[in-house]
């Protein structure tokens, strides 16, 4: 007890250095964990709005990207937990916020949502994949010489299938409904799953920084702007591989074959890559737009009002922190971005490297929020300023560090490998 009492009073003492006179604080207590636990249920939320832009408004041009969306917003969802339970003393607790019902806490309010929303997203690939299901149901059962794979494979079907095995015309109408039922649903869960991340910075009235009502909108602007970036990266990257597998007739990168679709050719495959990264663009611009306006709004507003903490905060804006807002979240993060999908001839290659850089400044965005809200004390007298670990030297240093952010970066990717072999983002949408 005495032991995890002394932790809690020392952590964050290996990662802040001090400058002035910062009591009442004393350390950086929220870090990268907490950084990119926003940024990750971010990317949750935008990926399934990109998929809503088709199974609900009927947006056809999105169609081939739409279903990818849905598996990669299902693999993201479960790394949403992940930074909260790195950074918990005890993690062993996380769980109880998903099982215990408080309605007048914020952070038990997130478990619901969340709760909610992975049951939406469950329920909503189900209904899309339920034909296909069956139908691999039907294969591999009369496949003659099925291998291990297969008849494990068969029965995830089967389990999964939950015995639906009706294919008939009306059946497979119910499930479209069902699909834009749940898609219509998802995206205010979405959004609130998120919005409730901005609203948990923008309660908190002892920080100048963060206590704004705009901060759960800017939030939820910011989260589809990232998912829509990572969504076109990782699909132009996956279409990559899938046409270096095709010119070589390889399909151990990617189970296209395992899970029985058809085999494309390498022109075919460029040919949708191109015109799915072009079209997603112009919506990732349009969202763009709007995260843009309402982050300068806000600092416009804070200015224009100039209450008593507005000394302090025009000291972190414009002086403490000029170069991560001004120049690395804006400038490279949105500005450059921003030109680079405007002018003319967007290529995938061009689309990706802004795509990479709007991931940067939405990433920025929460480190300055985060980081840039707890380098000021309370007293406005002196500033504290946090360093990654780079190298752990022990489990506190390593789950707070570079290597506890790359583990919580890189989980989405492997966790879609494996789902892709069971839902293929890639499968061609024929209900339309």
């Amino acid at each position: 007890m005495v032991e995890s009492l002394a932790q809690m009073v020392v952590h964050g003492e290996a990662w802040t250095v001090k400058d002035l006179f910062v009591l009442p604080n004393e350390y950086v207590y929220w870090s990268i964990q907490i950084v990119l636990y926003p940024y990750m249920t971010g990317l949750v939320a935008g990926a399934f709005v990109l998929s809503s832009l088709y199974h609900v408004f009927g947006v056809e041009k999105l169609k081939e990207i739409a279903r990818f969306a849905l598996v990669f917003s299902f693999a993201l969802l479960p790394v949403a937990m992940m930074p909260l339970m790195l950074h918990l003393q005890q993690p062993q607790r996380g769980i109880n916020v998903m099982m215990t019902p408080h309605f007048t806490s914020a952070i038990s309010a997130f478990g619901i949502v969340f709760m909610t929303y992975a049951c939406i997203v469950g329920a909503e690939i189900w209904f899309v994949y339920r034909q296909f299901i069956v139908e691999s149901i039907q294969r591999l059962e009369n496949k003659a010489d099925r291998g291990s794979i297969d008849s494990l494979l068969l029965l995830i079907y089967k389990l999964i299938s939950l015995g639906a095995r009706d294919l008939s015309e009306e059946a497979l109408h119910a499930d479209h409904k069902a699909v834009k039922f749940l898609a219509g649903l998802g995206i205010p869960v979405a959004c609130f799953l998120h919005g409730y991340a901005g609203f948990i910075f923008g309660s908190v009235k002892a920080n100048a920084l963060w206590m704004t009502p705009l901060m759960p909108v800017i939030f939820i602007c910011s989260a589809v702007v990232s998912g829509i970036a990572l969504c076109i990266i990782s699909y132009a990257v996956f279409m990559e591989i899938r046409k270096w597998a095709a010119k070589r007739n390889k399909n151990f990168l990617l189970p296209d074959r395992l899970v029985g679709t058809t085999d494309l050719s390498a022109d075919h495959l460029r040919s949708v890559q191109t015109h799915e990264v072009k079209m997603t663009s112009k919506y990732l611009l349009i969202f763009m737009t709007l995260a843009i306006t309402l982050e300068l709004l806000d600092i416009i507003f804070r200015g224009y009002t100039a209450v008593k903490s507005w000394d302090i905060l025009r000291d972190v804006i414009y002086e403490h922190d000029f170069t991560k807002i001004f120049i690395m979240q804006y400038g490279i993060g949105n500005v450059l971005p921003f030109l680079l999908l405007l002018i003319p001839g967007l290529t995938t290659r061009r689309a990706c490297v802004a795509c990479v850089l709007v991931l940067f400044g939405v990433f920025m965005m929460r480190w300055n929020v985060v980081i840039g809200g707890q380098a000021f004390s309370l007293s406005f007298a002196g500033f504290m300023h946090y360093h990654l670990p780079i190298i752990p030297h022990d489990m506190e240093t390593f789950k707070e560090g570079l290597g506890g952010s790359l583990l919580v970066l890189s989980a989405p990717f492997i966790i879609f490998y494996f789902i892709n072999m069971i839902f293929p983002a890639f499968l061609e949408d024929k209900s339309h």
